[in-house]
């Protein structure tokens, strides 16, 4: 074979190999994307049905230091007591896969990081789980004649109280978790380059922020309730742009760097 005809040859394997890198990057992208949305499905539904049963049923009977209140809004509002334990089961169950979802796209950054947010994540949502208990059980006690006979109306109001207070707790004891999963994810975001990198300092704020906000309502009641509402901001900017993301854009498109190849040229 001559010198040009090697020289062909070589430029030809080398077209063919640039091509094929060219679709593997092109395929693993569209796959990273498709995750990312899927993630960002995900998401959704632990927002959607974790702000029903957070936000709005749960204070909805909620009267805290009223046990009278707190009873009667339970047994007035039983199918919406009901629907808010089944709300929380599904997006506990939800966030599971998210955090599994969000785990294979960016264990590549950092495995450890990785499987420290999953761990954060299975903590929080069993605690989660766990705490449902105290709600269901509160609205057991509430409809249920045979407590009032036994303790008489006070007393079973009184455990009707008890039972929501340690929902209540339970829920900011989970907090811990649900902020510390936001600080590795944060970082992950921020080291993998598929994200902006501001989303990741959001996410660390957010985790810190949750928090401040859990250990001042255990502390300090009437401070944490006071700063609660500012507290708030920086989770809900984090988790917000973070679902939008992942559902708009996916993931930005991280070019691989790639080596330099030498072609070998002979003088005529």
């Amino acid at each position: 074979m001559t010198t040009k005809e090697e020289m062909k040859s070589n430029k030809s394997s080398l077209h063919a190999s640039q091509g094929l890198d060219d679709e593997l990057s092109k395929s693993r992208m569209n796959s990273q994307k498709r995750l990312a949305r899927i993630a960002g499905l995900l998401y959704l539904v632990v927002g959607i049905f974790g702000g029903l049963a957070v936000g709005y049923a749960t204070p909805k009977v909620y009267a805290a230091g009223d046990a009278a209140t707190t009873a009667g809004n339970i047994l007035a509002n039983s199918g919406l007591v009901l629907f808010g334990v089944m709300a929380d089961l599904l997006q506990a169950t939800v966030f599971v896969f998210l955090a599994l979802a969000l785990y294979t796209l960016l264990k590549h950054v950092n495995e450890n990081a990785a499987r420290t947010m999953l761990t954060l994540v299975a903590i929080a949502t069993a605690i989660m789980c766990l705490n449902e208990i105290f709600q269901f059980s509160a609205l057991q006690v509430a409809g249920d004649a045979s407590y009032a006979s036994a303790f008489g109306a006070a007393g079973s109001q009184a455990l009707v109280m008890l039972l929501m207070d340690m929902h209540h707790y339970g829920f900011l004891i989970a907090q811990i978790f649900f902020a510390l999963w936001l600080v590795p994810l944060g970082y992950l975001a921020y080291k993998s380059e598929m994200f902006p990198r501001a989303l990741g300092i959001v996410l660390v704020v957010a985790g810190v922020s949750y928090l401040v906000d859990m250990l001042a309502a255990f502390l300090f009641p009437e401070v944490g309730a006071a700063i609660h509402g500012i507290l708030a901001i920086p989770p809900t900017i984090a988790e917000v742009w973070t679902l939008i993301y992942l559902l708009v854009v996916g993931v930005k498109t991280v070019q691989p760097v790639e080596p330099a190849r030498a072609v070998t040229t002979a003088g005529a």
